[in-house]
């Protein structure tokens, strides 16, 4: 039984190298690539022809939502479930209301933030691929590497192979699933 291919991984030697080979990779066509670095590096999402996250606008809704139901609830408790009056008040005295809907509100879009940062990046993954290549240990301290997965529709492991060189890949490898 022959050992599936997940794609080509190179190694560049600068970030500046490894930013035109993603840029290169995306006019050619490729969508499934990823790149590894120790470090970020500025312009890399649009490099690679990355969307902005929806993050944002999850952890918006959320806390949105957060505020309203910390808003809703407080008013309920005060104006229906326990009319008490203390010093001559309204019932309804939203000013009270700041601080625990304000709580509320940061409650939920930290949680939003979090488990969305999960679900988005596919988290946890105990198992990648590219820990089957041997120099990838590297790419955490001074490694700069790109993979292209046998999955894109352009892959061609001959052609994605030369198109590595071109852009100035080394230690080019197949690398198994």
């Amino acid at each position: 039984m022959a050992n599936e291919i997940y794609g080509l991984v190179a190694e560049f030697d600068t970030p500046g190298s490894l930013l035109r080979a993603a840029e290169g990779l995306r006019d050619f066509g490729y969508k499934k690539f990823e790149t590894y670095s120790p470090f970020p590096i500025h312009g890399m999402d649009a490099a690679m022809g990355l969307k902005d996250s929806i993050l944002g606008w999850i952890v918006f809704v959320f806390g949105a939502t957060g505020l309203t139901c910390g808003f809703l609830l407080q008013t309920w408790v005060s104006v229906y479930a326990y009319k008490i009056t203390v010093s001559g008040k309204p019932l309804f005295s939203f000013q009270a209301f700041v601080p625990v809907c304000f709580e509320v509100m940061i409650l939920f879009s930290g949680l939003a933030a979090v488990f969305g940062m999960f679900t988005l990046n596919s988290l946890p993954e105990l198992y990648h691929a590219m820990f089957n290549h041997p120099r990838f240990a590297i790419a955490s301290s001074h490694g700069f590497f790109v993979s292209v997965e046998a999955e894109d529709g352009l892959y061609s492991e001959v052609e994605t192979w030369q198109l590595l060189e071109k852009l100035g890949g080394k230690h080019i490898a197949t690398v198994e699933a």
